[in-house]
Formats: C-alpha cells, structure tokens, sequence
C-alpha cells in the first residue's frame, strides 16, 4: 500500500468528499428517470458494443441505474449501504475510499468489455456487486461490530460477511460465463484491497485512529511553513526527497516518527 500512500499525498485533496452521499443522489435520479421515462432506461446501460459504435455516455450512464426496484426493502438497503459507506469513508479517508469505489467502477467496465470482445457475450452488468464490496469491506474493517438482521436478531458483521461470501461462491458455481465476469470484475477492488493485502491490519480502525491521532499531534506543532515529517534519527525530513516514506513508532514513549531507513533500526525512546 505504499503507492496508495503516495498517491493519497499527491492527490488527496481532490478526492470525492461525502461520496457515498453521491451514490445515493445518482440511484435517485435513476429512480425518477426510470418513473418518468420508463423506455430511457435502455439508453442507459452499459453495453460495450454500443459503446464503441459512439454511444460512449453509456461508460458513465450505467451508474444511474438502481440495483433493485423501489420498494420498502431496497429502501432499507440502500440507506444501510450508505451508512457502511459513510463509515469507511470516515475511517479511510475520503481518498482511499474514492480509490476503492472508483477502482470497483473500472474494474467492471473492464470486465464488460472482455466479455464482449473476447468472449463475443453481451451481460447485465450493474452496481449491485460494487455495493457488496462495500458491506465486504464494512465486514473486514469491523469484524466484530453487532448488527440487528431484521432489527431483532444481533449479528456480528464476519458472519454476515461469510454468509455473503458463500452466496457470492454459489452464484459463480450457478451462474454463466456472463454472471461470473460480472462478479468477479466488481469484486475485484475487494481482492486487490483485502485478500491480496499482506497487512490488512493497516486498516483496522484502531490502526487508523492511531495514525490520524499522530497527523493530528504534528499539525498542532509544526510551525507554518515549516515541514510536516522529520526522523527524529537523521533529521531528514519531506524535502529532502519524494522517495522518503516517515511513519511514527510505537514503541517509543512519546511522537517520534522515523524515515524508513530507521523505523526498525533505532533505539526505542523510552521516558522511565
């Protein structure tokens, strides 16, 4: 995750703000379109072979289309979903969570066009499976978080996460060549993010917290103007080049934060 890293230094500031909010405001507008102007829906979807003949408005259109009909239920869901989005959003940061998002989005255009060109198939393709990933993710980051399935009966979110997961297993076994791309390139954010990551403790909200806590400490010091990082060891600091990466220890009694080259080389501080 060092690249996300770098890339949220460099362009974090035009990250999405509130974008589940987003989300929620384009399912609407689908809603309206889809009362109003029942027949515009099929102008909408996202049909690679269309879409290379210049319909291309359809590579963004898709994303207006709602993962269920308007009812009670998918009320209900879709108003959880924001909350889990809202969530993450707030224990990631609004940059990780647009990359997330965002690489969800990529992911199934992508795979919607191999299956057209490679496998000469035409599938429905929508945001449901981008919105699992966001309750995958949800069940990842607060494994132990307590739910009410059905507003009665409390569940911890890793065994709805699990039972997701089997769901999700059954209906690549039971489903055709069209419905297993459909699934696996939106799902494919929660892969690269999670099951692929070798230190998913990096987005543990306690690991989260602790890291906004230290960011917050330093602003409170740092002088305008003046750096943001400096190993406490070599003295180095940001400026010294792009290539440097700092990250504050634990161990040490106090806020001292380290270049990479020292992070596990130095002598932990210790007040007693």
């Amino acid at each position: 995750m060092n690249f996300l890293d770098k890339m949220e230094r460099k362009y974090g500031k035009y990250a999405i703000k509130n974008l589940p909010a987003l989300i929620i405001g384009m399912y609407i507008a689908g809603y309206v379109i889809a009362l109003l102007m029942p027949d515009v829906q099929v102008y909408l979807t996202l049909h690679p072979g269309l879409i290379v003949r210049g319909q291309v408005w359809r590579l963004v259109t898709w994303l207006l289309i709602p993962p269920a009909q308007l009812g009670l239920f998918t009320i209900i869901m879709l108003y959880f979903y924001f909350s889990l989005g809202r969530s993450l959003e707030y224990t990631w940061g609004a940059f990780r969570f647009n990359v997330y998002i965002f690489s969800g989005i990529i992911f199934t255009i992508i795979g919607a066009f191999l299956l057209y060109f490679v496998g000469g198939r035409y599938g429905y393709f929508s945001t449901y499976y981008i919105n699992m990933s966001i309750f995958l993710a949800f069940a990842m980051t607060y494994p132990e978080m307590q739910v009410l399935l059905f507003f009665v009966i409390p569940v911890k979110m890793k065994w709805m996460g699990i039972v997701y997961g089997f769901f999700i297993i059954l209906s690549l076994f039971e489903g055709g060549w069209a419905d297993r791309v459909s699934i696996i390139m939106s799902l494919l954010n929660f892969i690269l993010f999670f099951l692929m990551s070798r230190n998913v403790r990096r987005f543990s909200p306690k690991e989260i917290h602790r890291r906004n806590e230290f960011k917050r400490n330093v602003q409170k010091v740092q002088p305008k103007g003046g750096t943001r990082h400096k190993c406490a060891v070599c003295g180095r600091t940001e400026e010294d080049g792009a290539h440097l990466e700092f990250r504050y220890c634990s161990k040490c009694d106090g806020n001292y934060e380290y270049c990479q080259d020292h992070l596990f080389t130095h002598q932990h501080i210790k007040k007693s």
